[in-house]
C-alpha cells in the first residue's frame, strides 16, 4: 500500500537530500564523500586490491553510467544536471494538435506496450499528488534551493521500473555492483526519454523524470509497482527490489492502477536480514516508525526509514555505490523460475518463516566472487548455488 502521512507531514525539498547535502552540508561531505563522486568521472590514482575494486571493475561500472551522464552533463554550463536535479530535456516539440487516444483504459494500455516496447520492465500509473514533489529542487551550481516549475494539468504520473543485473549485484558491495545501478540509470533514461517523446507526438504534454522533480518511490508504490521494504526500497512481484524507478507527469487521459499487496509488509515485520547485512547499519529493525531520522528524511510519513547519512558515508569509504540490502533480501530472485515463483507464494503465506528458512538454506543471500562473474565458466554448479546450499547438498550425499 501508499504511505501513511499525518499531521506533521511536511513535503521534501531536494535540498536536504543526502546526495545535495554532499555539497553543501559539513555534516556530509568531506574530502572522502568528494573523491566518491570523482570516481565516477576520472580512473583512481590508485586501485583497491580488494575483490570487485580493480581497474577492470571501476572501468566497467563507469562505462554503465555513459549514457546517463550524457543528459546529465549536457546543460551543466546553464546549470541543469538532467535525469538528477532536473527533467530529462532532450524532446522535440509534440503535435499541434491531440490525437484522439480513446478511453483511458485503452490509451493506458497501448501506453503500456509501447513502453514495454522501448524496454520498461514495470509500468505502472498513478494520480498526481502534490505531496511527493520536491518543494524545490537542488541547484548543483549555488548549492542551494531553486525553483521546481512543472506545468499545470498533469494529471497522471506514468512510473517504470528498470530491472538491475541479478548477477552484477551478487557480487555486492563491490564496484562491480555498481554497473547494475549505472546500466539502470542509463536504460531508465533512453526509455523515458522515448516515451515522453511518444506522448508528446500524440500532442500532450510529457516532463520525464528520474530522480529529479518528485518523490519515486511513494509514486512506485501508488501505481502498483510493488510493496515497500524494511530497506525502504519497492518490492515487486516480478523483480523483488532489483530495479530502478522513473516516472512521467502528463495530462493524457490515462486509468490509474491500484496499490498491491502479496505479503511483502508482513514479511519484513520477520524478516531482518537487510539491517543484520547492512555495513553501514544504515536500516532499522523493528515496526514503521513516524519518526523522522535526520533532515534526508520525511517528515510526518510512517515507515522504516534508512539512514541516509550512514549510508552515503558507506558508499564513501568504499568509493562506490553498496546495494547489499538489494543483494540479501529475500525476494531478490529469478522469477523466471516455477520454484522461485512457488517460493514468493509461500512468502505471502503465514507459513513465511518455512520460506525464510528455504531462503537461508539455499544461499540466496551468498555474494557472488566479483573473479567468479568474470570467469563464470570457472564455477561449477554446485559453486552457483551457494555456501549454504553446497553444505546441505554435501549432507544429502553423505546421508545417501
Amino acid at each position: 500500500m501508499g504511505f501513511e502521512t499525518n499531521a506533521d507531514f511536511e513535503p521534501f525539498s531536494q535540498v536536504n537530500d543526502v546526495f545535495s547535502r554532499s555539497q553543501w552540508d559539513p555534516a556530509v561531505r568531506d574530502e572522502r564523500s568528494d573523491t566518491f563522486f570523482a570516481t565516477y568521472r576520472r580512473p583512481l590514482t590508485k586501485w583497491r586490491k580488494a575483490n570487485g575494486f580493480t581497474q577492470r571493475d571501476y572501468a566497467i561500472r563507469n562505462a554503465s553510467w555513459h549514457v546517463a551522464d550524457i543528459f546529465a552533463e549536457m546543460f551543466e554550463d546553464d546549470g541543469r544536471r538532467d535525469g538528477f536535479l532536473d527533467p530529462l530535456s532532450m524532446l522535440r516539440d509534440g503535435a499541434s494538435e491531440r490525437v484522439d487516444v480513446g478511453p483511458p483504459a485503452e490509451a493506458t494500455r497501448q501506453l503500456k506496450q509501447v513502453a514495454s516496447t522501448f524496454g520498461a520492465d514495470l509500468v505502472g500509473v498513478t494520480a498526481h499528488d502534490e505531496r511527493w514533489v520536491y518543494t524545490e529542487r537542488f541547484s548543483s551550481v549555488d548549492a542551494g534551493p531553486k525553483a521546481n516549475d512543472l506545468p499545470d494539468g498533469l494529471r497522471h504520473v506514468i512510473v517504470i521500473g528498470q530491472s538491475m543485473d541479478d548477477g552484477l549485484i551478487k557480487t555486492a558491495p563491490s564496484a562491480l555492483s555498481g554497473t547494475a545501478t549505472g546500466l539502470g540509470y542509463s536504460q531508465d533514461s533512453t526509455v523515458l526519454l522515448g516515451l515522453a517523446q511518444y506522448i508528446r507526438n500524440l500532442g500532450y504534454e510529457a516532463v520525464a523524470s528520474m530522480n529529479d522533480t518528485a518523490l519515486a518511490i511513494p509514486l512506485a508504490l501508488a501505481a502498483g509497482l510493488g510493496e515497500y521494504g524494511r530497506h525502504g526500497l519497492v518490492i515487486s512481484p516480478e523483480l523483488g527490489p532489483r530495479f530502478r524507478i522513473g516516472k512521467i507527469f502528463t495530462d493524457m487521459p490515462l486509468e490509474n492502477d491500484v496499490p498491491k499487496t502479496f505479503g511483502v509488509k508482513e514479511f519484513c515485520e520477520q524478516c531482518d536480514r537487510c539491517a543484520d547485512k547492512c555495513p553501514a547499519q544504515a536500516i532499522p529493525y523493528g515496526e514503521p516508525s513516524w519518526q523522522p531520522i535526520n533532515i534526508s528524511s520525511i517528515k510526518g510519513v510512517k515507515k522504516w526509514s534508512v539512514d541516509g547519512e550512514k549510508c552515503f558515508d558507506y558508499w564513501s569509504k568504499i568509493n562506490s555505490d553498496c546495494a547489499v540490502c538489494v543483494r540479501v533480501c529475500p525476494f531478490t530472485r529469478d522469477y523466471s523460475k516455477v520454484y522461485n515463483r512457488a517460493w514468493r507464494r509461500l512468502a505471502g503465506t503465514p507459513a513465511r518463516g518455512l520460506a525464510m528458512r528455504l531462503h537461508d538454506a539455499f544461499g540466496g543471500s551468498d555474494r557472488m566472487k566479483s573473479k567468479d562473474w568474470w570467469n563464470p565458466v570457472s564455477l561449477s554448479r554446485p559453486a552457483l548455488l551457494g555456501a549454504k546450499a553446497r553444505s546441505t547438498i554435501a549432507k544429502f550425499r553423505t546421508r545417501k
